[in-house]
């Protein structure tokens, strides 16, 4: 199990996000990942948190970020956030669950000519599965609701 936190601000997010996802920590202890938005586009970290906490990993690189809108995630196996460039745009997104139908939807998604980068041991990364089906959609919206 893991845990996820967002932040939609009108000023830096930076503090609500550390704070908040740093609060999901005893969900997941393998990964650890921030992303946050702002004029430049895309800042991420994503880090390892096996032997040491994710607060301890992280205070450093928020030094570097900094945005109004922010996404972090705890995971117990997957690297996130991802970021992902569509014809949607680009977004960052993490994922916390299990898909059952995984390599099923893997399949359905290479015979439509998809590609998948995040693998890690063979398998595919959920997290990625979910942005292609978000990114087969004419809308985000679309996207979402076929997810």
């Amino acid at each position: 199990m893991g845990g996820l936190f967002g932040v939609f601000s009108d000023s830096d997010c930076l503090e609500d996000l550390f704070y908040g996802t740093d609060y999901h920590s005893h969900l997941g202890t393998r990964r650890g990942g921030l992303a946050v938005k702002n004029s430049d586009g895309f800042q991420r970290f994503i880090k390892t948190i096996t032997t040491t906490q994710f607060r301890s990993k992280f205070e450093k690189d928020i030094k570097k970020m900094h945005g109004n809108k922010g996404i972090g995630v705890i995971s117990d196996y997957d690297d996130q956030p991802l970021i992902i460039n569509s014809h949607l745009g680009v977004f960052a997104i993490v994922i916390v669950g299990k898909i059952n139908n995984l390599e099923d939807l893997a399949k359905k998604a290479l015979k439509n000519r998809s590609h998948f980068s995040e693998m890690h041991g063979g398998e595919i990364n959920p997290t990625e599965m979910v942005a292609t089906i978000i990114s087969q959609g004419a809308t985000f919206e679309e996207g979402i609701q076929n997810v």
